[in-house]
């Protein structure tokens, strides 16, 4: 349980209770420098207590920590963390929690409430853009490739799952943005990755708009450009949602979840192929020679 005063957890001090392996209670204070296991330092922080005031007392599969603490003035509206995990502490070593909350607690009436910023807006971040370059995006660049005899459906396809699909992709980079700067938070390959990613998306709008027409003899060199850009765009966002769920600890949901899409994507994109090239290969087989 961590006593926070921006609702961070970085700088903010716990109490954390564990029973050992032996079967003893353990009630450590931890100042929370970092989010690192050796940024989390035991016996240190900004809370005032007695040992023998601590007790921690395990009922099946709950878990009971009481603690006293005193405060030079009367606490009234303040910043809790709550986390737990199923790993005990080697020396002092705390791993990373399992799951988390924050809430406001009002000591003068007894009441809280919880508080789902920045988490909020951290799985507002990942939903956004997983679902933008995880699905929308590669699946408006599926329609390019393999739906091309549906002329001119295809394009119109195309166009608006793209630009939907960019405009929901820059919302979350905005809410990444945001979160950014609440938190400050230290993922600099998952930042430059990001911002890489919408420089390419940014190149392919406007391509857009310089499109030449298909009967100059530019069109062939700006096909190429805009496919591989594209690819390349993609290729990169895939990786960047990976890295992004790592560093922002979403848990299992997010891997099983993104990776069951990507499974379908993938899959998708090789039967298309190969029927692709089958069928060109038939074409060409037909075609009479002269």
């Amino acid at each position: 349980m961590g006593f926070s005063k921006d609702g961070m957890m970085v700088g903010s001090s716990a109490m954390v209770g564990w029973i050992g392996k032996k079967g003893l209670a353990h009630v450590k204070q931890f100042s929370l420098l970092g989010k690192t296991p050796s940024q989390v330092v035991a016996d240190q922080g900004f809370l005032e207590s007695k040992d023998h005031d601590h007790i921690v007392l395990v009922q099946q599969a709950k878990i009971y920590l009481a603690f006293r603490l005193r405060f030079p003035s009367p606490l009234k509206q303040q910043q809790v963390l709550l986390a737990f995990g199923s790993a005990i502490p080697v020396n002092d070593r705390l791993t990373e929690h399992q799951d988390k909350m924050s809430m406001t607690f009002d000591f003068s009436t007894g009441s809280s409430s919880g508080s789902s910023y920045p988490d909020g807006l951290k799985r507002t971040h990942g939903a956004l853009n997983l679902f933008a370059w995880g699905v929308l995006l590669p699946i408006g660049a599926i329609v390019a490739r393999y739906c091309r005899r549906w002329d001119p459906l295809w394009f119109y396809l195309h166009g608006g799952i793209q630009f939907v699909g960019f405009i929901l992709g820059l919302a979350g980079i905005v809410a990444g943005v945001s979160l950014y700067s609440k938190i400050q938070a230290d993922v600099p390959a998952h930042r430059g990755l990001g911002i890489f990613v919408l420089v390419l998306a940014i190149l392919q709008i406007l391509a857009f708009f310089l499109r030449p027409k298909k009967d100059t003899k530019y069109r062939r060199y700006w096909n190429w450009y805009h496919h591989w850009v594209g690819r390349l765009a993609l290729f990169f966002a895939a990786i960047n949602i990976v890295l992004g769920i790592k560093v922002g600890g979403a848990g299992n949901s997010w891997k099983v979840g993104y990776g069951f899409n990507l499974a379908i994507l993938l899959v998708t994109i090789i039967t298309l192929e190969v029927l692709l090239w089958t069928r060109w290969k038939n074409n060409s087989s037909s075609t009479p020679a002269y």
